[in-house]
């Protein structure tokens, strides 16, 4: 069987199964396309119910930048929790959002691996393009860095160091840093809720 005729992994009847019991997942690289989805659905949910729980799963190596700061952005504005979970890599972009999570409420599962690091980007062009490029790329490296250290409780002199380079977490190095706050070691921690009745997606 070729990749093209290769059914998606987690397709949308799964993704809408999950939807309606209030369980976004973040499944691969994030982008702007999935990032947009993502963040139009934690406003939709909220919006639904605000007083019950959304949950974000990540699998992901990474991705988009600004897509993870419109999805922190919106969880922030939501009125209800959005809890998070690491099911088997939160990098990047994954490890942000992971942190990111409604402090009490961010899990990761036993043998997840989290990696934190500050990315990088192509610079080309002019010198004045160059400088322009520069400045807005210490920008948004001062203004991630910034949020990591607040979700973590490190201080950002530590986030800055330990962002230079690849740096890899096991599920326990992770809760002693502040990504997260539990482990997951009961069913009952990361089950989903039974889908309302009348909620988002629910068929007639």
């Amino acid at each position: 069987m070729t990749d093209n005729e290769k059914q998606p992994r987690f397709d949308q009847r799964l993704r809408e199964h999950f939807l309606r019991r209030r369980v976004l997942v973040l499944d691969g690289v994030l982008d702007d396309d999935n990032g947009a989805v993502l963040a139009a659905q934690i406003l939709s949910l909220a919006s639904e119910d605000p007083k019950r729980d959304i949950a974000l799963w990540i699998h992901s190596p990474g991705g988009s930048v600004p897509a993870m700061l419109a999805i922190r952005d919106v969880m922030r504005l939501a009125p209800c929790d959005v809890a998070t979970l690491a099911l088997g890599l939160a990098c990047s972009a994954g490890q942000f959002l992971l942190s990111a999570g409604t402090p009490g409420k961010r899990y990761a599962l036993a043998h997840a691996r989290v990696l934190m690091h500050q990315g990088s980007a192509g610079i080309g062009g002019s010198a004045v393009e160059v400088e322009v490029q520069a400045d807005d790329l210490r920008h948004t490296r001062d203004t991630v860095l910034g949020i990591i250290a607040a979700d973590t409780g490190q201080p950002i002199e530590r986030i800055f160091a330990d962002s230079l380079h690849d740096r890899w977490f096991t599920a326990e190095q992770a809760r002693e840093y502040g990504f997260i706050d539990h482990i997951v070691d009961t069913f009952e921690q990361v089950a989903p809720p039974r889908a309302h009745p009348l909620g988002l997606g629910a068929r007639a």
